[in-house]
């Protein structure tokens, strides 16, 4: 028996990286798992045989969170299919070009913290209706660490992961009892997003926290399996940053 058995969950951005890595750790504990994707529908294919491997019914559905007919089609789907769902986590994003505020573009700002901010409101706006709250619904909101900290030249993405913390908070106090509302800010995670975009150096420089080391998805996975279980049945609106000591909070 696992944690999640007879649960269904809804990842946006879950074909690869931290939404895929979810994804497997909550199929793996029985849920069904329903996850977005943007543009590669090869890896989406493939993740949907990974999950279905598991013995999980799995749905994957293409869909930019940033433009809302495309989350209302998203949630028609998901209603015709499964009807209620009991997990809804907001993964989908971008951290957008390495610029400073200065030189950025407005239509760079923009794209940002569409996908980022406007994406988790629509995502959620649109799939409330469907979450079950018996047992207790359950939000998870990806934010990130640098919305604590900062870093040059990525005000875009912390300004939208700082945005999702405020709105987390907001939306926890709505919400509470009937679905509990809380953060994941992952620090550095070995993604295959980084180790193929990003330079050597570039990643060398992420491990020097207190760890000395990238963090691995499945241990974010770990935190959302926590979360969206009954031993998550005391957390609301809390910010859970596992993130190898890059920032303490």
């Amino acid at each position: 028996m696992g944690k999640l058995d007879n649960r269904t969950a809804v990842i946006t951005g879950g074909s690869r990286g931290i939404g895929k890595g979810i994804g497997m750790c909550l199929a793996r504990e029985g849920a069904n798992v329903i996850f977005s994707y943007l543009k590669n529908e090869e890896a989406a294919a493939e993740t949907v045989k990974e999950l279905e491997k598991l013995g999980v019914k799995a749905l994957t559905i293409k869909a930019d969170v940033s433009n809302e007919a495309d989350v209302v089609h998203m949630k028609n789907i998901v209603k015709e299919t499964f009807g209620k769902i009991n997990i809804l986590v907001n993964n989908a994003g971008t951290i957008g070009l390495e610029v400073s505020v200065a030189d950025m573009e407005t239509e760079e700002w923009d794209k940002v913290i569409g996908t980022d901010l406007r994406g988790v409101f629509l995502t959620t706006k649109h799939f409330i209706p469907l979450i079950e709250k018996d047992p207790v619904g359950k939000i998870m909101n990806i934010s990130s660490e640098l919305s604590k900290k900062g870093r040059e030249k990525y005000a875009h993405y912390a300004a939208a992961k700082g945005a999702i913390n405020a709105f987390t908070k907001c939306l926890a106090l709505e919400l509470a009892p009937d679905i509990l509302v809380n953060i994941i800010a992952p620090g550095p995670i070995e993604t295959d997003m980084i180790l193929l975009d990003m330079e050597p150096e570039w990643i060398e420089k992420e491990k020097e926290i207190p760890l000395r080391r990238l963090g691995k998805v499945e241990e974010i996975g770990a935190v959302a399996v926590l979360l969206a279980s009954d031993d998550g049945n005391f957390f609301c609106g809390q910010f859970i940053s596992p993130n190898g000591g890059a920032v303490f909070v």
